[in-house]
């Protein structure tokens, strides 16, 4: 998401990079790609307007720090007014009730059931929390069923309708059940239309009247763009809702719906969803996504997202290892399992900055999503003594190893050349980097390159 803005947008302010000073017309002509930037992104005309004023009116009311160049204001102030337009600061759920209740409202296919199943694995994983995911799509008897399959795999409990009709008997019983069995988050997915209608708004009202929930969350498709906003809001003036997720924000490059939603609801956005895996929810930081979308890179998530991913004990072995150089193919090929959990190598590539030593990384859209795959692939064709002591694979050992894993012997080639400049890297780097925590960047500038 905000891929193509983004893009877009550090492309002005690298034209801003040779002036010395900040001019009137140098501002004109940021705010103008800016605004072109933005309508282009599928930013409402309204949102765009407001945010270009608040620009302007911060550029001109403000003397320029002598220590940014006017590039650098620039990206400052647009930034600010980024977090400003994303929400803020980050919203989270309303903890103080127990059990706490949640409603997911929304039109169908939008992905309230995967969302669902989502949000209580985060829950589960991260806040400790004990879910309870209630299926009240009655209309979708494969919602149903996907929701008890997703509850399966993420080990919690789904109450079942069993063969109920009405979806507030069985939000009612839910509740009752969760009330008896301790459960002190409740989950509970909502039916959903292709568009929107008095029966589907008059369902979900009774529902809500119900349970009465403390979070009201509004599941929009990033995909379908304005079309999203016009739902949120339709939504919010019967519900009243407290929050959005976005989901399939990994195949909407424009994120148009996203900077329009909150000033058009006036609520924050929550989570938003960025794969078809079920780790794939993250909580929505404004001040995080404004730095990713003016190609800052979001170090402080991607370091999140890397511990709750790899285990510890096990990265401090091969540090250790690493450090004495016995870094071995097993150990690397472990690496990538753990990589595999974060990720796409995309979506790995989206947290890190535009600038500095990153500027030269390559775009996600470059990306070979079967890389990780075909190096695995690779490895594994190997015996254990050719992982552990690589330089024992002679020629005849590398073809052997490329028609295995399916590869060419100049695949092989390359991998073993990588793992030995990663093996000689890792051991002059050693003790470089230890202890590092998300604590250690948030005071990190966001100003951009000095």
């Amino acid at each position: 998401m905000f891929e193509g803005l983004g893009d877009r947008l550090q492309r002005v302010f690298k034209e801003l990079r040779g002036e010395g000073t900040l001019t009137e017309f140098h501002l004109d002509s940021a705010l103008r790609e800016i605004r072109l930037s933005l309508l282009e992104a599928d930013v409402s005309l309204p949102v765009v307007k407001a945010f270009l004023a608040s620009v302007r009116e911060q550029a001109v009311g403000e003397k320029v720090t002598t220590a940014l160049s006017p590039a650098q204001e620039v990206i400052r102030i647009v930034r600010d007014q980024l977090v400003a337009l994303l929400g803020g600061a980050r919203a989270d759920l309303d903890f103080r009730a127990r059990p706490l209740v949640i409603l997911l409202v929304g039109l169908q296919g939008s992905g309230k059931t995967t969302t669902a199943a989502k949000l209580a694995r985060l829950l589960k994983e991260t806040r400790g929390r004990h879910p309870l995911l209630v299926a009240c799509d009655l209309a979708r008897p494969a919602a149903i069923a996907q929701l008890k399959t997703l509850g399966a795999r993420i080990g919690v409990p789904v109450f079942d309708p069993g063969g109920r009709t009405d979806p507030v008997a069985v939000a009612r019983d839910a509740s009752e059940e969760a009330r008896l069995t301790g459960r002190d988050t409740v989950i509970y997915d909502t039916a959903g239309r292709l568009h929107i209608d008095d029966s589907l708004m008059e369902e979900v009202a009774r529902l809500k009247s119900a349970v009465s929930p403390q979070e009201t969350l509004f599941v929009a498709d990033a995909m379908t763009g304005q079309d999203a906003v016009r739902s949120a809001a339709a939504f919010h003036a019967k519900l009243d809702v407290t929050g959005v997720i976005f989901t399939k924000t990994d195949g909407d490059t424009r994120g148009g719906a996203a900077l329009s939603i909150v000033s058009t609801i006036g609520r924050p956005i929550k989570f938003v969803g960025s794969g078809e895996k079920i780790e794939d929810l993250e909580a929505f930081h404004p001040d995080r996504m404004a730095s990713r979308i003016l190609g800052m890179g979001d170090m402080l998530s991607l370091i999140e997202k890397v511990e709750q991913s790899i285990d510890a004990e096990d990265a401090a072995r091969i540090a250790k290892k690493a450090g004495a150089g016995e870094f071995t193919l097993e150990d690397l090929r472990d690496q990538l399992a753990s990589m595999k959990k974060m990720g796409s190598l995309s979506q790995v590539l989206d947290f890190l900055p535009k600038i500095g030593p990153f500027r030269q990384m390559p775009k996600a859209a470059e990306m070979d999503p079967k890389a990780l795959t075909r190096i695995g692939a690779i490895i594994d064709s190997m015996t254990s003594d050719e992982r552990r002591y690589p330089q024992i694979v002679n020629g005849s050992r590398r073809k052997r190893i490329a028609k295995g894993s399916g590869t060419k012997v100049e695949d092989v080639n390359r991998l073993l050349k990588q793992h030995a400049q990663m093996k000689k890297m890792m051991k002059s780097m050693k003790g470089l980097g230890r202890g590092l925590r998300p604590q250690d960047v948030k005071n990190l500038s966001l100003s951009g390159p000095r």
